[in-house]
């Protein structure tokens, strides 16, 4: 058994009381409010009796190359078969294909069990639910019948092959070709990080493929969009013959360790068999339906890991007796002396506002499939979900390794590794500058700043009721900043480009502060309560000092020459 806690009556008071999942009721036939409380009880189980036991297995026993296989760490596959056994894999899938057509919102919250239990093993179903995505929109009924039943059952699993050697982010610059034949293509190149590439766990692996073809035009708009499966399928659509795709190695990196990060080779020989989805020359819409659905998973891990490295610290911090305080005789739990209590307290007020603002986001994502007037909505959620948080889990695991002092700088206790493991969280499904130039430069501007104005007005008026006439106070002045910059940067007072990144940040804790008080006026208990006060004095300040940053930027003096000082340095 591990210590990791499900945090199941945290995630319910966000769910109901101000994400308002029951909004979800009138669109998912399938889903009924008294459906909540038992599926947070089950992935309560799930993941603290099988997942969380073997989170530092996968750090210590990674995943190893077996005669052109990935051999995974022991025991995940164990896991995986009762994953598909209970048919959580199911759960927000087309009744069509064998799902359970229920809001994605649920997922969410059973994913973020397995994902703070363990990150690594998490990867796998969390990559197969967006190839999902993308072929559920974007392939043709032939290939969702070919594919769908056994990947939503779990039974086969996805990946997304996108980066290569000379092309990360730059997907203008992929070269991994697709050549016509017959009522397929042939794929060859060559694709690097791509997450559980291969492994043994599943009877058959579906990866999304980014190619080009012969007639391309250049750049992004010349990517087309392939599906190739590891074993090709027979006429009674099984798994047959091995596909022309296989991992070349893995990669040795600095944390989730029990992921196999894999480079594949497309086409040793004759040629991976793979099947167009869409159209020729249009992947970078399928690319994107994945990568958005995947970027809102990112940020809900940066807040399970977080979670799972404040439970660490919490109990350290409750059980480490060292020091002595004024009033007390003997030595007392390092939780007594105040900036340890300062940093629990910090690390449980943030996680409280990302976790609130992750279930917000994933309600208005279901919404956004059956009512469309909330896609903006989500749209401009999403690159601050993925930021904000993740940027959070950074500093929440470090401080978790304070708490520990000297002891969480040592492998044994397993808060390094999840400092370790949270470090790919910014980095990954696009950088965090990234997405604060895709929350600036796209979201902001696509629509003159009416999303973003819709989401103040509301901020401003949904807690009218605070009783905290200082906590109102702080909040209302975090809007205005926000407000104004948003005016600035639409009318081109600042260069955005330089300061997304504190845009975006701003957004986030601005949001936070929100979601707070919004917890409070819709009748949170005590603990919620102190936790709220505490982001508001303590943590939503840093919304004025990104806000700060921004207006004195076109003051700063920041020019091109500025790089050649840095290289004479």
């Amino acid at each position: 058994m591990s210590d990791y806690r499900y945090p199941a009556s945290d995630i319910q008071f966000c769910l109901e009381k101000i994400a308002q999942v029951e909004r979800l009721e009138a669109h998912f036939e399938n889903y009924t409010a008294d459906l909540l409380e038992p599926v947070l009880s089950e992935a309560a189980k799930f993941s603290e009796q099988l997942v969380a036991p073997t989170n530092r297995l996968g750090d210590q026993q990674p995943p190893k190359m077996v005669e052109r296989c990935v051999q995974e760490t022991p025991a995940f596959k164990d896991i995986y078969e009762a994953l598909q056994e209970a048919g959580w894999p199911t759960l927000s899938g087309p009744e069509a294909y064998g799902g359970q057509a229920l809001p994605r919102a649920l997922e969410v919250a059973f994913n973020e069990g397995i994902q703070s239990a363990n990150l690594s093993f998490s990867l796998c179903p969390l990559l197969t639910q967006g190839a999902i995505d993308a072929l559920e929109t974007h392939a043709s009924d032939a290939l969702k019948a070919m594919f769908l039943p056994n990947m939503i059952s779990g039974r086969w699993t996805g990946t997304m092959n996108l980066t290569e050697p000379s092309a990360g982010s730059d997907l203008a610059a992929i070269k991994t070709k697709a050549t016509r034949e017959e009522d397929h293509y042939r794929i060859v190149g060559q694709k690097i990080y791509i997450t559980w590439g291969d492994h043994l766990m599943s009877d058959n692996i579906i990866h999304l493929v980014l190619a080009r073809l012969p007639d391309a035009p250049e750049g992004v708009k010349g990517i087309s969009l392939f599906v190739v499966p590891k074993y090709l399928l027979d006429e009674q659509g099984e798994p047959g013959r091995r596909n022309d795709v296989f991992p070349l190695s893995l990669e040795h990196k600095l944390g989730i360790h029990g992921s196999p990060t894999c480079v594949m080779q497309f086409g040793e020989k004759e040629g991976a068999l793979g099947y167009l989805v869409g159209e020729e020359h249009n992947g970078l819409a399928a690319m994107f339906t994945m990568m958005n659905n995947a970027r809102q998973s990112v940020g809900l891990q940066g807040l399970a890991v977080a979670e799972a490295a404040y439970q660490k610290a919490l109990d350290y911090a409750f059980e480490r007796k060292q020091g002595a305080i004024k009033g007390h005789a003997d030595k007392v739990v390092i939780a007594q002396h105040a900036d340890v209590k300062r940093m629990l307290w910090q690390m449980a007020s943030c996680l409280a506002a990302m976790r609130a603002l992750m279930y917000t986001a994933s309600v208005e994502n279901d919404l956004k499939q059956v009512a469309p007037e909330h896609a903006q909505r989500t749209e401009l959620y999403t690159p601050i979900v993925k930021g904000w948080l993740t940027e959070l889990a950074q500093e929440i695991t470090s401080t978790a390794i304070q708490v520990h002092g000297g002891m969480g700088y040592i492998e044994e206790t397993g808060v390094a590794q999840l400092f370790r493991d949270a470090r790919i969280l910014p980095i990954y499904e696009g950088t965090n500058g990234i997405q604060a130039l895709d929350l600036v430069g796209r979201k902001l501007r696509s629509d003159k700043g009416a999303a973003m104005y819709a989401l103040i007005e509301e901020m401003r008026t949904s807690t009218n009721d605070i009783e905290s006439e200082v906590d109102a106070a702080l909040l209302q002045s975090a809007i205005s900043m926000l407000e104004k910059t948003t005016q600035s940067l639409l009318e081109g007072e600042v260069p955005a480009e330089y300061v997304a990144y504190d845009y975006m940040m701003l957004s986030g804790y601005v949001l936070g502060g929100w979601q707070m008080l919004k917890g409070v006026v819709n009748g949170a208990d005590a603990a919620w309560q102190k936790k709220a006060r505490f982001y508001i004095r303590q943590l939503l300040p840093r919304a004025q000092m990104h806000g700060q940053a921004i207006a004195a930027y076109a003051d700063s003096g920041m020019n091109d020459d500025w790089d050649a000082i840095l290289l004479q340095n």
